[in-house]
């Protein structure tokens, strides 16, 4: 079990392990001195564990890597993406081609391919570790920690789990992604000494290589066109938001 820690302020975040995240992802992490990888909940197809978008030919392409069929009861850290080297060369394949033309392909395009080069098929496992060296590239200082490694009441399901999360972790402060700003009420947080926020993306543009600027594509689109110290600008451009703040006028 990891130790109650004792911070005087201690921000955590929750997120399931997603396949090259877009920006938002990594800006939860870049506000976060916890970030608490969700493996232990269900897989759900047709989410975002196991793709993104990138933009080849001008327009957003959905870069899959394929997850081995098996029970859909399965948490995200029992399923496994196919055991076929083809797969991911196919989606290196997929990344060059899209990108090689980019200002920072040359820089960027060998941290992907430590990152599909790695040993583990298991999901969860082969999106912690690309997130960890993402984090590192971008000089994001945040601690990982693995849902599945805490010791905790596996009985307890969504807002009472997070809570007990945050309180294992001695979290005084937890930020969500401002799209679960519906699944949490805040006197629920407060109750345990929690102060609860949600992150909101301000606006995010960068050069791509037409006109038009395609938004909310993975992290890989945004490193090929900006360099890290641009990403860390970018990164910051967020507001963290209560829940009474919330209304038309923000959206």
């Amino acid at each position: 079990m990891y130790p109650k820690l004792c911070w005087c302020e201690m921000i955590v975040t929750i997120m399931q392990p997603y396949f090259f995240p877009y920006i938002g992802y990594f800006q939860l992490l870049e506000c976060s001195d916890i970030f608490v990888v969700y493996d232990d909940v269900q897989y759900i197809k047709g989410g975002w564990i196991n793709r993104n978008n990138i933009l080849l030919n001008n327009k957003p392409y959905l870069l899959t890597f394929p997850v081995q069929q098996d029970s859909i009861k399965l948490f995200i850290n029992q399923r496994n993406y196919v055991n076929n080297q083809s797969e991911r060369n196919a989606i290196l394949y997929k990344i060059k081609m899209a990108y090689q033309a980019a200002p920072y392909f040359e820089c960027v395009y060998p941290v992907l391919l430590e990152i599909m080069s790695f040993n583990s098929n298991n999901v969860s496992e082969f999106n912690t570790n690309s997130i960890e060296i993402l984090i590192d590239f971008l000089k994001i200082k945040c601690k990982i920690i693995v849902s599945s490694e805490l010791e905790k009441d596996r009985s307890l399901k969504s807002t009472d789990r997070v809570i007990e999360i945050n309180s294992i972790l001695g979290s005084s402060h937890y930020v969500n992604l401002l799209g679960g700003i519906d699944l949490y009420q805040e006197k629920n947080f407060v109750e345990r000494g929690i102060e609860l926020s949600f992150i909101k993306l301000l606006n995010i543009q960068y050069h791509q290589f037409s006109q038009s600027f395609y938004p909310s594509l993975s992290i890989i689109d945004t490193l090929m066109f900006c360099t890290v110290d641009e990403v860390k600008d970018l990164l910051k451009k967020y507001r963290l938001i209560k829940r009474e703040d919330f209304d038309d006028q923000i959206l």
